[in-house]
């Protein structure tokens, strides 16, 4: 196995390559220099990324990198086909909800009581324009975005990608992005990826081990991001139909799906609309597989998750 681990988007990642060959070493000591160009094109959190100029520009017709557009078109498109219960235009939800600096500086600080109330999420989406012939996009005013929800799962799958066509045939890639998991198929003996489930109520420990092939993992939770606004319990998942922190009896969501993409959209649908709901929706999808845990322990996953569980886990769903 050669790998390579850094930190990047305040997440510790890791890039493994299921090959002996040191060759290989100089392509993944690229890698973090890809995120780096990605974080100065997408966060929120630094003055001078293109996002920061995209959202500055209300009013008028911003010209954006072929990546940025492509992550703001995907993201708009996406949430209008879910109703808008993803969508980026949360940036100022978020903002009004207390996460309005990077999350080391946040941790578990009281925040200061700000007015917070809903979001037109109809309106605003409905108002944005992306020009594909001109690589543009258009935000009237009052709007602002924030990728977070649709970013580290595009990069994940872009790693990957990338790393595909970079390496000789059939050379097994798997790239972690703080939870967000990428693998571009089975191993070199043909085996599966052994990858841990978080245990929300346990770092240490992980919930359960999961057998997979090629697909993309992506886990969601309030159990980490959180802070207390006015003494009030927030989280970094806004719900849009309140422009709150998503009040919901899912703790944490692990989806499986074909796309790290995928799966990052899914687990957050997940969460906000809690496990009853958000269990029917995944399980009205193509190949996903789902596990939520409950604040109060109890663990659901519908059959598609079940089938990728390692035998000799013990959870009990």
């Amino acid at each position: 196995m050669r790998h390579i681990d850094f930190r990047a988007m305040n997440c510790e990642m890791s890039v493994v390559l299921d090959t002996d060959s040191s060759e290989f070493d100089t392509l993944l000591q690229q890698i973090p220099t890809w995120f780096e160009a990605w974080e100065q094109t997408f966060s929120r959190f630094r003055p001078d990324s293109e996002l920061s100029q995209l959202n500055a520009s209300v009013g008028q017709w911003f010209k954006a990198s072929e990546d940025l557009w492509n992550v703001v078109n995907g993201s708009v498109q996406t949430a209008r086909a879910h109703d808008g219960l993803i969508t980026p235009t949360v940036l100022d939800a978020l903002m009004n909800a207390g996460y309005d600096q990077s999350f080391e500086q946040i941790g578990q600080v009281a925040k200061p009581a700000r007015a917070m109330g809903g979001i037109s999420t109809s309106d605003a989406l409905a108002s944005i324009e992306c020009d594909a012939n001109a690589q543009t996009i258009f935000l009237p005013q009052g709007v602002r975005l924030d990728l977070g929800g649709f970013v580290k799962g595009w990069c994940a799958d872009a790693v990957v990608q990338r790393l595909t066509v970079s390496l000789p045939q059939n050379t097994p890639a798997l790239m972690d992005a703080g939870g967000d998991i990428a693998i571009s198929g089975a191993m070199a003996d043909g085996s599966d990826w052994a990858i841990g489930i978080a245990d929300p109520f346990d770092v240490e420990h992980d919930l359960a081990l999961v057998m997979l092939g090629r697909c993309g993992v992506a886990t969601s939770g309030r159990d980490y991001r959180k802070w207390t606004q006015d003494g009030i319990p927030c989280h970094h998942i806004i719900d849009p139909r309140t422009g709150n922190s998503a009040q919901t009896d899912v703790l944490s969501a692990t989806v499986i799906a074909p796309s790290t993409q995928q799966a990052e959209l899914a687990s957050k649908m997940l969460l906000i609309l809690g496990a009853q709901a958000g269990m029917k929706w995944v399980n009205a999808q193509k190949d996903y597989g789902a596990c939520v845990v409950l604040d109060d322990g109890q663990i659901r996953m519908n059959a598609q998750f079940e089938q990728c569980v390692w035998k000799n886990t013990s959870v009990q769903p």
